[in-house]
């Protein structure tokens, strides 16, 4: 099967999170199903360097203009991966990131440039490149929703489009002044098309046009399609019925592997642990915490209100008091980093602050670290408590989405079983994460129980292959259609 998938960041090459990893790692995972994955993404700075540094051998193909903006096609191979790359400097050179400039202002025409991808997505999709027309396209979050748009608006045969939502927090809505400029049909601008209260709704159109509807995890797909979850959309996605499903994320367990792991201190498994205490003496020295045997607790994430860390914040005192240590890497909101930097600043010695994304120190503060906060209010999938199962960083989770999917609470009978790989708490508030903390250290304190917890923790599948399976069978399903 030819499958064509569309996003708009991909790891290795141009990661802001979770998206990227997923749409990086799955290519490989379907490869195994029968599945020829091409990857399409933009060609912004990082991507074209990357192409150059690796002096991959490309093949151009010029496309009509896209929008009114000149455009090609590179195909290559990099990091593993086939590729198009859209090549339009007009939208896509910039200084800055995939979304915003070096200031942290989302680029005002990313309506553009989101549906340029798009556009061109889909005259690939339909034989704009002599001898590649895939059977499926899979388009993921509103960055690429239109594809599907594109498709269903033109009277030329297609291939099947699967739309999957990572996170429906974000939707792409634009005021309608953009719609004549999108190169839709009139009759696009409907209830059934893009038009989503007077505005344009990428995501929203995108739900309507294809083919298939997934999400990132079962629990997250039953959330939201609720009054409370749905965000607006929970009525289109009731609608969907059957054609909505929710497939768990995995992770790439090459990449991410405590075996061979090079940017850790030292390499451990499930079955010999015992160097990983140079992985945690390691996070000691670079985020420079008092030494001693107690716990580490970590946030590895975006430091937003969605992802529940100014509760983290809230109550670092109350951490710190308990004899734990802290360290946090990432960005996010100024509030949360501010929260976070007077922390350190009052606890030099066991807060540990990195303000930025890094993602070997990722690996090193997964592997050194004793047990990883995610108190999400809502969270899709989440990788983070993947990461930190592969790992035998503890989860500790909100109830929600993705993280009650994966993580194995550490009640008494899981783990009289010893199938506890975590510690579950709801609701996410302040109060219940604090509760969730102190059974947390109550359970390092047991070093039997901790170790083995570890070691469940560590055997989890936490990798794409039951997912991509999935996938696959999705795909053959709709391709019988």
């Amino acid at each position: 099967m030819r499958i064509l998938s569309i996003a708009s960041e991909v790891f290795p090459l141009i990661k802001t999170g979770g998206l990227a990893d997923v749409a990086g790692a799955l290519p490989g995972a379907l490869a195994a199903h029968g599945c020829d994955v091409v990857t399409m993404l933009p060609g912004y700075p990082v991507v074209m360097q990357e192409i150059a540094r690796a002096k991959a051998e490309v093949e151009a193909f010029q496309l009509a203009p896209v929008l009114g903006c000149e455009a090609r096609i590179l195909a290559c191979e990099l990091a593993g991966l086939k590729l198009f790359v859209l090549d339009c400097p007009q939208l896509y050179d910039r200084l800055g990131g995939p979304y915003s400039d070096s200031g942290g202002h989302d680029f005002s025409d990313n309506w553009r440039r989101f549906a340029a991808l798009s556009k061109a997505g889909a005259r690939i999709a339909q034989g704009a490149i002599a001898g590649y027309r895939p059977d499926i396209v899979h388009a993921h979050d509103w960055q690429a929703a239109l594809t599907p748009v594109y498709l269903a608006a033109s009277n030329r045969p297609r291939p099947r489009t699967v739309l999957t939502i990572h996170n429906l927090a974000f939707q792409g809505n634009y005021p309608s002044q953009v719609f004549p400029e999108l190169d839709l049909p009139t009759a696009t601008w409907s209830i059934e098309g893009v038009e989503y209260y007077g505005n344009v709704g990428f995501l929203k159109g995108g739900l309507h046009a294809c083919d298939v509807v997934t999400t990132v995890s079962p629990t997250y797909a039953k959330e939201i399609v609720t009054d409370g979850g749905g965000m607006g959309l929970d009525g289109l996605l009731r609608g969907r019925g059957s054609r909505f499903v929710g497939i768990v994320n995995g992770i790439d367990t090459t990449f991410w592997n405590p075996e061979t792991d090079p940017a850790i201190a030292a390499n451990y498994s499930a079955t010999d642990i015992r160097p990983r205490i140079h992985d945690k003496r390691a996070i000691e020295g670079e985020f420079g915490l008092r030494r001693e045997d107690g716990p580490i607790f970590a946030v590895v994430s975006r430091l937003t209100w969605q992802k529940g860390l100014d509760l983290v914040a809230g109550i670092c005192s109350e951490i710190v008091s308990r004899g734990i240590r802290l360290v946090v890497v990432g960005s996010g909101e100024a509030m949360i980093e501010g929260a976070f930097q007077a922390a350190h600043s009052r606890h030099p010695d066991r807060v540990g602050v990195r303000i930025g994304y890094d993602e070997p120190l990722s690996h090193r503060v997964q592997a050194g670290a004793d047990a990883i906060l995610v108190p999400s209010r809502f969270e899709p999938c989440g990788l983070t408590q993947l990461y930190g199962l592969r790992y035998g960083c503890i989860p500790v989770v909100a109830k929600v989405g993705g993280l009650a999917d994966t993580v194995v609470d550490a009640n008494h009978a899981a783990v009289a079983a010893g199938a506890a790989t975590g510690v579950i708490f709801s609701p996410p508030d302040e109060a219940s994460l604090l509760a969730a903390v102190d059974r947390t250290l109550e359970l390092y304190e047991d070093a039997g129980v901790w170790r083995n917890m570890q070691a469940a923790a560590m055997k989890s599948d936490v990798s794409w292959e039951k997912s991509a399976r999935i996938y696959a069978g999705l795909y053959r399903d709709l391709m019988k259609e």
